[in-house]
């Protein structure tokens, strides 16, 4: 059966509530499910016609998400449970509608800090030694930049900092910048190290202001990223429209996945509308390829037949430990229960089957940086008790 006949029916026969949607994204390479989508139209066969609105950060995002804006968007994953529990902004219920990609980011360090850790490197026992002994190099408190409070990069800065036994919140100066304003940070000497999405990172080490250090594929392999996130009223008034959406997008990760179809999206997201720099700069570390000489340092991932897009309750019950871990919120009990009630798994099984997605199995776990296990049978309730460093 031809698989654009099989799904163009059921959207004939149940129009979506709402046919034009507006998806706002920011300038990353991991922003290319929405591109693809949008430039290939493949919410036609759906019912769907999509606009895409470029974001200047992910406050801006958060912000038009909550005053209806936006219908929904390419964000942190972080984001949308710090925003369910009314962290640093208001409080609204809000809904994972499926992981857009994983990995893909990094840690990036300025020349001088580079420099120091890789003369640290020669003699200090271990990569923890190394890096405090560069740290201590630069005389002050050293300044790295994250996104946004609670988002994936926070998250994953934290983690890698407190793996090498440097306290995130009392030995460095954390600050959020939008990601396209972080490469002129470092060049203007106002970092001394960044955890974000690509291309900046690349760009860093193409404009000689910075050299990347670590992936955070290191810090949690196939770690998910950036999801596709709406109010929860919307999915509540709009659920066809919502679930056309979701069967839309994994259309076009699937498409991602093709041969060929890595540099033919790094070229539309050259554009000026979408990221707006050199190709070869959003190429280089968009392969789907393994780097055999780091295997902890795996590629961007948009599909890999399914198994990259499931919105896993468990992973999201993840950020809510490290929000406890940091003193964003006081030790709870229910972290499953409210990841549960954000990821919209029952409707993404429902889009899955009509566009031909298998949907993984629930019962994986992954071994972190610092050798702790996260997976589907964690204790939730104890984890973000069990770190050393912690607030």
């Amino acid at each position: 059966m031809n698989p654009a006949t099989s799904v163009a029916a059921p959207a004939f026969v149940e129009p979506p509530e709402k046919t034009h949607l507006r998806l706002g994204f920011v300038a990353l390479s991991d922003a290319a499910p929405l591109v693809a989508a949008k430039l290939l139209e493949f919410g036609h066969a759906h019912g769907l016609t999509l606009e895409l609105c470029r974001q200047p950060s992910w406050a801006a995002v958060r912000d038009k998400l909550l005053s209806g804006d936006l219908d929904a968007a390419h964000t942190l994953y972080g984001l949308v449970y710090g925003v369910q529990l009314g962290l640093g902004g208001p409080r609204t219920d809000m809904a994972v509608l499926m992981v857009l990609n994983r990995n893909g980011q990094a840690i990036t360090l300025s020349n001088r800090l580079a420099d120091a850790l890789a003369e640290a490197g020669r003699s200090e026992a271990t990569a923890g030694h190394a890096l405090r002994a560069a740290l201590a190099t630069l005389g002050r408190k050293p300044v790295f930049a994250q996104t946004f409070p609670t988002g994936t990069h926070a998250m994953w800065l934290y983690y890698w900092l407190a793996a090498h036994g440097v306290d995130p919140l009392r030995d460095v100066e954390s600050v959020a910048i939008p990601p396209p304003q972080m490469v002129a940070a470092l060049a203007e000497d106002r970092l001394d190290g960044l955890c974000v999405g690509e291309p900046w990172n690349t760009t860093a080490e193409a404009q000689r202001v910075g050299r990347t250090v670590a992936y955070t594929s290191e810090v949690w392999p196939e770690h998910p990223e950036k999801v596709l996130a709406c109010r929860r009223d919307f999915v509540d008034a709009h659920p066809r429209a919502t679930r056309a959406l979701v069967q839309t997008m994994l259309e076009a990760c699937r498409w991602l996945d093709d041969a060929g179809h890595r540099g033919e999206i790094a070229r539309w997201l050259a554009r000026p509308d979408y990221i707006g720099i050199d190709e070869k700069l959003i190429s280089a570390r968009l392969g789907g390829e393994l780097d055999a000489a780091n295997p902890r340092r795996l590629p961007m991932r948009f599909f890999d037949g399914g198994a990259v897009n499931y919105p896993h309750p468990h992973e999201g019950a993840w950020f809510l430990t490290q929000f406890e871990r940091w003193g964003m919120i006081d030790a709870r009990g229910d972290y499953g229960e409210i990841a549960a009630r954000i990821n919209q798994t029952q409707l993404y099984r429902e889009a899955a089957a009509r566009v031909n997605v298998a949907v993984p199995r629930e019962d994986i776990e992954q071994k972190l940086i610092d050798g702790e296990v996260w997976g589907s049978g964690s204790q939730s309730a104890a984890y973000g008790r069990r770190f050393s460093i912690r607030t």
